[in-house]
């Protein structure tokens, strides 16, 4: 198959994507997160191409896009309170709420759950697509199942390449993690069941009459997982990933003895780090092992830059990396937790 990639930038483009998603087939498109793969949402065999491009586990949910909230009862029975609330102060946005499904919504499409998660992208690329399209668009990040989720077009192209017919090009996408998941199904209490931009406070300050918790994060083998990215190996490079997190000086001083270490052994590691950390082991490693995440403590710096930093050394010598983890609130919990599982847990606090 050809995969064009296209800087859209008419009606005509849009009618040209949306076409084909009626059509069922695939299209790639920029959100203000990571770039999705799209289809028909109400279309089980065209999500069932979702899985095929990606290599994804059937049992791993998909979120319906929409582009605006009146959109919501194309793909909501019942939307709570709560999630209309959310909706209402974050969307467009990073959020996603997961509500009672819909009866028209393909069982494919929720892993065989009784709810669906939607969200509203805060892009407009995303948004004229959905509109064109007439219909929610279900969309997984665009990468291979268990890869790194691609925030630019090229990072698509990277997985997509002769799998999907199209990649709608909006540029780097501005927040770089995925889209915040809550649960607002079960009276009285929020749960997020994955961390995003939209941070536990933020949602705290919104509910305040609510119980905001997180998910215990970890499922059983045998447990259908309740949302995307809760169950699988997600987001890894192709050589192993070590986590080194805690202060500042501490995780450099950790830093150097690994490096040094490693390379005694006669290893090639690489380091992902912040500009902080990278000068303060000026000289320990070439340049070109290094790749800089801007300042120490900037989040979103760190977040926009995290998937293209875990893909950067693919095609090296480079035989194993280091990165340096971020803080415990805020954005901070989303990046630890892409990190936890992109090294599968292999987090060293020092």
């Amino acid at each position: 198959m050809k995969t064009e990639i296209l800087r859209p930038t008419s009606t005509e483009h849009f009618a040209r994507a949306a076409a084909l998603i009626r059509d069922g087939q695939l299209v790639a498109f920029p959100t203000e997160t990571v770039y999705g793969l799209g289809a028909n949402g109400l279309d089980a065999a065209a999500c069932a191409r979702i899985y095929e491009a990606k290599g994804r586990p059937s049992d791993n949910p998909l979120i319906l896009h929409i582009a605006d909230l009146s959109m919501l009862h194309e793909a909501a029975e019942d939307v709570p309170p709560a999630a209309a609330h959310l909706l209402t102060a974050f969307a467009p946005g990073p959020i996603t709420v997961i509500v009672p499904k819909a009866a028209h919504i393909p069982p494919l499409v929720t892993g065989g759950l009784a709810t669906v998660g939607v969200r509203c992208p805060a892009h407009d690329v995303a948004r004229r697509l959905i509109r064109a399209a007439g219909m929610p668009i279900a969309a997984p990040s665009a990468n291979i199942s268990g890869r790194p989720s691609p925030t630019t077009a090229a990072m698509t192209a990277a997985d997509m390449m002769g799998r999907i017919p199209l990649i709608l090009d909006g540029g780097s996408c501005s927040w770089g993690v995925e889209s915040t998941i809550v649960d607002c199904t079960e009276e009285g209490c929020i749960t997020i069941l994955r961390p995003g931009a939209v941070t536990p406070e933020m949602i705290s300050a919104e509910l305040p009459h609510l119980t905001v918790r997180m998910d215990a994060a970890l499922v059983s083998a045998d447990t259908a997982p309740r949302a995307p990215g809760m169950k699988y190996t997600h987001y890894a490079p192709r050589v192993p990933l070590t986590v080194f997190a805690g202060a500042g000086t501490d995780v450099v001083r950790a830093l150097r003895i690994e490096i040094e270490r490693r390379m005694a052994a006669g290893e090639r590691p690489a380091l992902i780090a912040s500009n902080d950390t990278i000068m303060a082991l000026s000289g320990l490693l070439p340049a070109a092992y290094t790749y800089n995440c801007g300042a120490r403590g900037n989040q979103s710096t760190l977040a926009a830059c995290l998937y293209d930093a875990l893909r950067h050394f693919d095609d090296t010598d480079v035989t194993s990396l280091l990165a340096e983890g971020a803080g415990s609130v805020g954005l901070g919990i989303a990046i630890m937790n892409r990190l936890r599982k992109a090294s599968g847990g292999n987090i060293i606090y020092v």
